[in-house]
């Protein structure tokens, strides 16, 4: 590594965690509709879409009116985006005439958008007209990252306050969520990606001529509105097929440090949103430790694994270096791991480099951090909302070791709490393991794999694991664009986006209708180093224990086979 190496990473943290607090007082004052300093300019706009849509902001909802208020709000979104994909080429703003897509394909990309997903099957610029990037796809990267935001708020209440019956508007969150909370950072961010060269153009895509006499098209588009709200909304879909490997997606040193900042800054943010809620901010510390313990695991790991020389080359004429197949020259290793490790990390799903290419063990951490739940910085909302999960866990496991009734904040872990508790860890198990093995196992799936081996065992696993866990990202040697993989996958997604969702508003419901017991000498501290320590082992044993088998099926097997 480099001196360029050490302050990429000393700026990535720098920019992640100097405004995150500011950042998370900022959500905390915005969902709860306090004043804030964009109130002169978006109240009006906020107050509008209510009067609009016949919505009192002041009327709060029961767990199960806010639940079906977010299914029917979701279902509404996955319908018409599936229409406007199959119907864009009688939709406007398509000037290349590209056709409407086949109907999995297009449930595929609907359920993706709508759960935060992004999975991609497609190439955007081949695929796509104008229209359907932005009426279609950019506006459900708003709005899924926004629902992800108003579940996390509603836990939070549950949480924070005494023997209440309400959970807040879902109608007043998704919107304040989205005016306040994506809008303005998108702004910003989309006007300095142009600043660094992303388009932002409706013009029609330009025909040239290379240095060899060939001709070539040269992909346009609006791109650099929806790729700022795919980072800072951890969504991940890119506008072009290669996504943020792409010159025009990703242009200079610059783009790339603020677009991989960009897609953990919220999610760290909200974690001390969450400690403005429950009135203790170590609790924040303490999950952010936690985080970023885990994240420095997988970093350390993975930096090493992919700046070893491949085994395969020793004794070759030639210079013994971290490999470069699969990444981008203009970036590097470090950068390529660092976003390779963020964005498994983060839900995101975006990518600047090919996976496919990491050396086992960089691969094997992408893979950990997608299958412990997406909880080290996760989605917007949703990793904050699973790393809550794995606490109300180890504080369970901790009141049985100590031999009382585990309580959380003063709220008491009971029956109820931890049912729905281990509803939600059976979700990962189900989508990567249960839908895995039948892709797996049926020859035509199965031939979607594209390496023999390990490897190849690795791509497929990877796949479901990143539908289930709600990443996007993938081995770029998978063919997914079947009609088995396109509604597996989609089954896949919707499992690891409402299986969560639901057992959550259910379990912030109960918590909201509990007293608060005052803490006292006995109460198990959740805010130490000994408490970080146990949440921590307990995301690995939780993660290890299910997944561990087909890890040494996939990339533990490929490192060992590889002499390494």
């Amino acid at each position: 590594m480099h001196s360029y190496d050490y302050g990429l990473l000393v700026a990535f943290l720098a920019l992640v965690l100097v405004p995150a607090p500011f950042l998370g007082r900022f959500y905390y004052k915005v969902m709860e509709g306090q004043r804030t300093w964009l109130a002169p300019i978006l109240g009006p706009v906020e107050r509008g879409c209510y009067r609009l849509a016949g919505v009192d902001a002041n009327e709060e909802q029961s767990w199960q009116r806010y639940t079906l208020a977010l299914l029917a709000f979701n279902l509404a979104g996955f319908a018409v985006l599936m229409a406007v994909l199959m119907l864009q080429q009688y939709l406007p703003a398509n000037p290349q005439h590209l056709p409407g897509m086949e109907w999995t394909l297009a449930f595929n990309t609907a359920v993706s958008f709508v759960t935060n997903t992004n999975w991609q099957a497609y190439s955007g610029e081949a695929s796509l007209s104008y229209f359907s990037q932005m009426a279609g796809l950019t506006v459900q990267n708003f709005v899924s990252a926004a629902t992800g935001i108003a579940v996390l708020v509603a836990l939070c209440r549950g949480i924070g306050r005494r023997s209440a019956k309400t959970l807040g508007n879902f109608w007043a969150d998704m919107t304040r969520a989205t005016l306040y909370g994506l809008l303005p950072l998108c702004l910003v961010l989309a006007l300095l990606l142009v600043w660094q060269g992303v388009p932002q153009t409706f013009m029609h895509y330009i025909d040239a001529v290379t240095v060899q006499g060939a001709d070539q098209v040269i992909p346009l588009g609006p791109a650099a509105s929806q790729i700022a709200i795919k980072q800072l909304g951890t969504n991940g879909g890119g506008f072009f097929g290669v996504n943020s490997a792409h010159p025009f997606e990703n242009p200079t040193a610059l783009s790339n440090l603020l677009e991989v900042v960009s897609i953990i800054l919220i999610p760290v943010a909200l974690v001390f949103t969450f400690g403005h809620y429950v009135k203790d901010m170590r609790q924040s510390r303490a999950i952010i430790a936690c985080m970023f313990a885990l994240f420095l695991i997988g970093g350390g790991v993975a930096l090493y694994g992919e700046y070893q020389a491949n085994p395969a080359l020793q004794g070759a004429q030639i210079e013994q270096t971290a490999p470069q197949e699969g990444k981008e020259a203009r970036f590097g290793t470090t950068a390529s791991v660092l976003w390779a490790v963020t964005t498994t990390a983060a839900s995101n799903g975006s990518v600047n480099a090919m996976h496919d290419s990491l050396n086992p063990l960089t691969g094997m951490v992408a893979l950990v951090n997608m299958m412990v739940g997406e909880v080290i910085f996760g989605g917007v909302g949703a990793g904050l909302y699973g790393m809550l999960l794995n606490v109300l866990t180890a504080v369970f496991l901790a009141g049985l070791m100590i031999g009382r009734t585990p309580e959380y904040l003063g709220k008491k872990i009971q029956a109820t709490e931890v049912k729905l508790l281990v509803v939600t860890l059976l979700v990962m198990p189900i989508g990567v393991l249960v839908l895995g093995a039948i892709a797996a196992s049926l020859a035509g799936p199965a031939s979607a794999v594209s390496n023999p081996g390990p490897h190849g065992f690795s791509q497929l696993l990877y796949a479901y694991t990143s539908a289930s866990a709600n990443n996007g990202s993938a081995f770029g040697g998978f063919s997914a664009n079947t009609a088995f993989h396109n509604l597996m996958l989609g089954l896949g997604m919707l499992i690891g986006r409402f299986g969560y969702i639901l057992p959550i508003l259910a379990l912030a419901g109960s918590l909201a209708l509990k007293k608060t017991a005052p803490l006292g000498a006995n109460s198990f501290p959740t805010h130490g180093p000994l408490f970080v320590t146990l949440l921590t082992v307990t995301i690995l044993l939780v993660g290890g224990l299910t997944f561990l088998p087909t890890l040494a099926l996939g990339p533990i097997a490929e490192h060992l086979s590889l002499g390494f």
